[in-house]
């Protein structure tokens, strides 16, 4: 007090000379305009990252454009672009089926001898596992479904035996949009939405597994309720269940680059062929011809020269190089389109509530019935899921409406396998009608649970969005996140439950149960942080490695520290995470509560 008095003293007496000796006026409460400028703060509105961008009509009215301007816009804007965004769309869904013959090629034996040990299946949780990683290899749950439907109609699985795995192949076929994703990690926020609206499918996935896996152990409701409702109807076999929409235009270019015979990898489950047999289907039926003829396609030349894995690994690299190509041009096409009026209209149209609280509530059911019925028309999850993750990154559809179509789409592909079910004969035709219902009921099960109650709404999408702010920060994490989701979790569990029960528990409950410690503390930091010892208020405590992402992101910007591209782009996202960093730092001390 001494010192701030006497300073204060000089401070006044220096006033006092200034003005000639007399004392300054009183303060009457009066700022004047240099001292507004000073002392008054500087309002700034934050910016959310995931709100949808504000689209401007900024196109110049008709009645303003030149003849060559009008010719411009109707040959550039109405037709070529159109067209051109078409052509890419096309080339876009086939990279897709070329990724999926990639990964067939390439793991499509090692998950059929995978299935081939029918033992393993008696554990649930191993079964739920080598069905995420099935799905993965062979980038299909499709595949993977039909695999465990003549497993059992082979009676070498039970329909009880198969409900896990068919839970792991609907966590599997979320990996494709995924990867889709990562094609917009260029720009900061747009990697961030899309990487959030992609995981959102594989959160909510993964969620209705770790609920309903063990619902289902304890009660077997899925089977008891398949079970009655394919015991009060007379089904019969449908040949014609094998409807081609989508896959009618795209085959003709697709089969002309490589034809892999998926039948193989189910012969190898079923050990009724060597599982050294080639995957590459080098004879093809022609229509008015007894018999088979030599295949023809690219890699026919080389189908016989090289082994699998070399021809998928190939692909894998063409497929990448045409899937990353057609989605950049995709995005930069989507951009111009989306600066005009139709862009305006569609904004309000895929985003908009109808009236009311009814209508409100009502509209994402009507996204979901939307989602089930685009993916039945497209005939697969994966494709739909990975043509709006573009969508989600340009800011042009949210991840909240994104949610409720990702949730139809899944009940959308389960049509395809009901119909390709009905195609089976005999004593087939009823275990695989029984197992494509076990699929339905789960995933409308998951919707019960996930999205009619507003809060159980929003964990799923909290969760994505939280992995897409990661990303953002670290660009590097979505390559860790995809190795960590789809192989070495599902590995590391998949041996532990093969080696035993006794294994698994003794191992996996005490990571459960530090994990489930560790988000009750990172939810009462957030929530109720005086709830919580000083010490826990935060991580501080503990080494930096283990609450941050820094240490490893420094390991990885060394690395890739001597490629310019990837130099720069490190720089940049270190310039701005470090800032990040500083403002959570700034706005954690600014009020500390009392320890």
């Amino acid at each position: 007090m001494t010192e701030n008095g006497s300073a204060a003293n000089g401070y006044a007496h220096e006033d006092v000379e200034r003005n000639g000796g007399n004392s300054p006026p009183p303060y009457d409460g009066t700022l004047t305009k240099e001292t507004e400028v000073e002392e008054k703060p500087q309002e700034t509105e934050e910016f959310d990252p995931w709100t949808v961008t504000d689209l401007v009509d900024k196109t110049k009215p008709w009645a303003e454009l030149t003849t060559s301007e009008r010719v411009q816009r109707v040959l550039w804007g109405y037709i070529f672009r159109q067209l051109l965004l078409l052509g890419l769309l096309y080339m876009f869904i086939c990279s897709l089926d070329f990724l999926s013959s990639a990964f067939r090629l390439l793991g499509g034996k090692a998950a059929g001898k995978v299935f081939s040990d029918s033992k393993i299946f008696n554990n649930p949780i191993a079964g739920l596992m080598i069905g995420v990683l099935a799905t993965v290899l062979v980038q299909s749950s499709s595949t993977s479904t039909s695999i465990v439907v003549s497993m059992v109609g082979s009676n070498l699985l039970s329909v009880r035996i198969a409900i896990p795995i068919i839970m792991g192949a609907n966590i599997g076929t979320s990996v494709t949009n995924t990867i889709v994703s990562i094609g917009q990690s260029g720009e900061k926020n747009q990697f961030r939405r899309a990487f959030g609206g992609a995981t959102v499918h594989d959160m909510f996935n993964w969620l209705c597994v770790i609920f309903l896996l063990p619902l289902e152990l304890a009660s077997g409701y899925l089977f008891r309720l398949s079970d009655a409702i394919i015991k009060s109807f007379h089904i019969q076999t449908y040949e014609e269940g094998n409807v081609k929409l989508l896959k009618a235009i795209t085959e003709p270019f697709t089969k002309f680059i490589i034809k892999v015979d998926t039948k193989v990898i189910t012969k190898i489950a079923l050990n009724q062929t060597d599982p050294d047999t080639s995957l590459i289907k080098t004879e093809c039926k022609k229509d008015g011809i007894n018999g088979t003829v030599p295949c023809k396609f690219l890699f026919m030349n080389v189908a016989g020269k090289w082994d699998d894995w070399v021809i998928g690994l190939v692909l894998l690299l063409i497929a990448l190089f045409v899937l990353c190509t057609c989605l950049v041009l995709i995005v930069k096409i989507l951009n111009s389109i989306f600066k005009g009026h139709i862009a305006v209209l569609l904004k309000r149209f895929v985003n908009a509530d109808f009236p009311g609280k009814c209508g409100k509530y009502g509209t994402g059911y009507l996204a979901i019935l939307l989602g089930a019925l685009l993916t039945i028309l497209v005939q697969s999850s994966s494709i739909f899921t990975s043509a709006l993750t573009p969508l989600v990154g340009i800011g042009v559809i949210t991840i909240e409406r994104m949610y409720p179509l990702t949730l139809g789409s899944n009940i959308g592909t389960t049509f395809t396998a009901i119909l390709a079910s009905l195609t089976q004969e005999g004593d087939k035709l009823s275990d695989a009608m029984q197992i494509s219902m076990c699929h339905l009921f789960f995933n409308i099960s998951g919707i019960i649970l996930w999205y009619p109650v507003p809060f159980m709404r929003k964990i799923p999408i909290y969760l994505a969005k939280q992995l897409g702010n990661t990303t953002a920060k670290y660009r590097w994490f979505a390559a860790l996140y995809l190795l960590l989701a789809f192989f070495a979790l599902p590995a590391f569990v998949f041996g532990l439950s093969v080696a035993g029960w006794q294994v698994l528990a003794g191992i996996g409950t005490p990571l459960l149960v530090i994990i489930i410690i560790i988000v009750i503390i990172n939810i009462l930091q957030k929530k109720k942080p005086e709830w919580l010892p000083g010490r826990l208020r935060n991580w501080e405590f503990l080494p930096l490695c283990c609450h941050s992402f820094k240490p490893l992101d420094r390991i990885i910007t060394k690395v890739f520290r001597k490629c310019k591209c990837c130099s720069k782009c490190s720089s940049n996202d270190s310039i701005e995470s470090s800032s990040e960093d500083s403002a959570d730092q700034h706005e954690m001390y600014r009020v500390k509560p009392d320890v």
